[in-house]
């Protein structure tokens, strides 16, 4: 290596741009299809922290080079001196990380191309709009390596897809296409591979511009849904809708609408 060159290993393991309301996060280990290990899990962790402040309104999840995920990083556990207590470690941080991304306030808009593997399926998952690239391919991956799913892979895919369409994706190691996961409801929309970044970049500004609580409360809604009832769940909606009136977003949206 020469003096002062940078190579790609010398790259921080997470990207993290803010502008207009917007925090593009981008896995940037192409050289190792952003397979994450405890540095990457850690960098997203720390970034958290600043994708939970009220100036960034929207979060778009990408990947830097060819692939947006291969999922954990066999190698770096495999170097470790304890590789299953490494492995647990990595899954622990992993699950934990991703549930905190999914459980933002705000909308989560990821943007997937090229391989989809493993536990990289859980930065869908804990999406609120995933747009696909036409060539992508997603695999469970795990069967082929003899472990088992992670980073609440196996909680959250069931509910997604259903319990059969999970454990055939699971089990069987087959190959998902962008037009198979549109069809089970994995991702909001399927676009030629030259046009995810302009349209996840369209659909965040788009949502930069409404109401952040109304928002953050329809999020909040429509995730909780699955584990209340519909009595519960029509008593918040309620409730919900008539405090939303309150905020002063919705006083100046309806001002306007009304005005016209």
């Amino acid at each position: 290596m020469h003096p002062g060159r940078v190579t790609e290993t010398d790259q921080p393991p997470i990207l993290l741009d803010i502008a207009n309301g917007v925090a593009v996060l981008t896995l940037n280990r192409p050289h190792a299809s952003n397979a994450f290990g405890l540095d990457m899990m850690k960098a997203v962790e720390d970034a958290l922290g600043r994708l939970e402040q009220d100036d960034v309104r929207v979060v778009v999840v990408r990947g830097a080079g060819p692939r947006f995920c291969a999922g954990g990083d066999v190698t770096s556990f495999l170097a470790s001196d304890d590789p299953a207590a490494s492995l647990h470690e990595l899954a622990v941080l992993a699950e934990s990380g991703l549930r905190r991304l999914g459980d933002l306030p705000k909308p989560v808009v990821v943007g997937i191309h090229g391989a989809v593997a493993g536990a990289g399926l859980s930065f869908v998952l804990n999406g609120d709009v995933v747009v696909a690239a036409r060539s992508t391919k997603i695999v469970a991956a795990y069967p082929g390596v003899g472990l088992t799913p992670d980073a609440g892979t196996s909680w959250l895919l069931p509910r997604a897809v259903g319990t059969q369409r999970a454990l055939k994706h699971l089990l069987l190691n087959e190959v998902l296409t962008a037009e198979q996961a549109l069809d089970w409801g994995l991702v909001a929309e399927v676009v030629d591979d030259d046009a995810v970044v302009a349209r996840t970049d369209e659909i965040a500004a788009r949502l930069a511009a409404m109401s952040p609580s109304a928002l953050a409360e329809a999020k909040r809604l429509v995730r909780s849904a699955s584990s209340t009832s519909r009595a519960d769940n029509a008593a918040d909606e309620a409730a919900t809708i008539a405090r939303s009136l309150l905020t002063p977003e919705a006083q100046a949206a309806i001002a306007r609408f009304t005005s016209r």
